[in-house]
């Protein structure tokens, strides 16, 4: 399945991609939760349920060309990410290959959908672009086997990691958080692309593409940790919740990276494309 978050007149609601429309999940069933998150809660009969009612010839269904996306989850427990993931992008930034994975964390108040606006603080003049396949967990676990980690993953996203530069990197002690977490700096979307629907998340091409340029070309083949390693590293220290998103890495090509450096601008419009999964577009301002 395809999952989705709508803009409806009850307000966001959980949705499904048929064809040329949106099934509202809860309208066609009111067992369903109204949000994504909520029905990855429910489980694997959740999720049998949606599929369901997606099917169901009863089905509350929305034209797709005129419905309104939202992140298609908005509200996750945790947003966790890995740097330095890419060999290709580890080499362009003339860093050592990572021997365990190097974490930082976004906010919740970070996320923001597709064509919504990733929005430029005033207090950065180097904010780049990085595209991301985001794992989405879909069942709590703890000290999770990475050969057993395929279980607890829900699905798949486009992500796109904006960072201010000058405040990752140039503040004192280099502060990685910070200068991932502003307001709106984790698009995703815009589809949660069911894990059933992803035969290997490690052989997908990445691209991003700014203002109709490719700037990032490459494969998640690429990745230093892949699904099970990043997952059992993770809960190793804390517990992995449902909604849980999981930004994996970019590939090379950053705007810092560049020579000329090659930072975001208002009027810019980002586009990141993962095979398989969707284009998630974004304006810049």
């Amino acid at each position: 399945m395809r999952l989705a978050t709508l803009e409806t007149t009850r307000g966001p609601r959980a949705a499904a991609l048929a064809g040329t429309h949106y099934v509202d999940l809860n309208a066609s069933d009111a067992a369903i939760p109204p949000s994504v998150r909520l029905i990855l809660e429910g489980g694997p009969e959740m999720l049998k349920r949606a599929g369901q009612a997606t099917r169901s010839g009863s089905a509350v269904k929305m034209d797709a060309a005129s419905a309104r996306l939202l992140a298609p989850i908005p509200d996750p427990p945790k947003i966790i990410c890995v740097g330095l993931n890419y060999r290709d992008h580890a080499e362009e930034s003339a860093a050592p290959i990572p021997k365990e994975p190097i974490l930082f964390s976004k906010y919740a108040t970070a996320i923001i959908g597709p064509e919504q606006p990733i929005v430029l603080p005033p207090v950065s003049q180097e904010v780049d672009y990085e595209a991301e396949l985001v794992i989405v967990v879909g069942k709590q676990g703890k000290d999770i086997k990475a050969d057993r980690a395929q279980e607890y993953v829900a699905g798949y996203m486009v992500g796109h990691d904006v960072s201010a530069r000058d405040w990752q990197l140039k503040k004192d002690g280099k502060q990685w958080m910070i200068g991932k977490t502003f307001d709106t700096f984790a698009p995703i979307g815009p589809h949660l692309v069911t894990a059933d629907e992803v035969a290997d998340p490690l052989k997908l091409r990445i691209q991003l593409r700014l203002n109709g340029k490719t700037m990032q070309d490459s494969s998640t083949s690429q990745m230093i940790f892949g699904v099970g390693e990043t997952l059992a590293y993770l809960s190793q220290v804390f517990t992995l919740q449902p909604g849980d998103l999981i930004f994996t890495g970019t590939p090379p090509g950053v705007g810092f990276a560049r020579k000329p450096p090659v930072f975001l601008k208002a009027g810019d419009i980002a586009e990141v494309e993962i095979e398989g999964l969707g284009v998630l577009r974004n304006p810049v301002k």
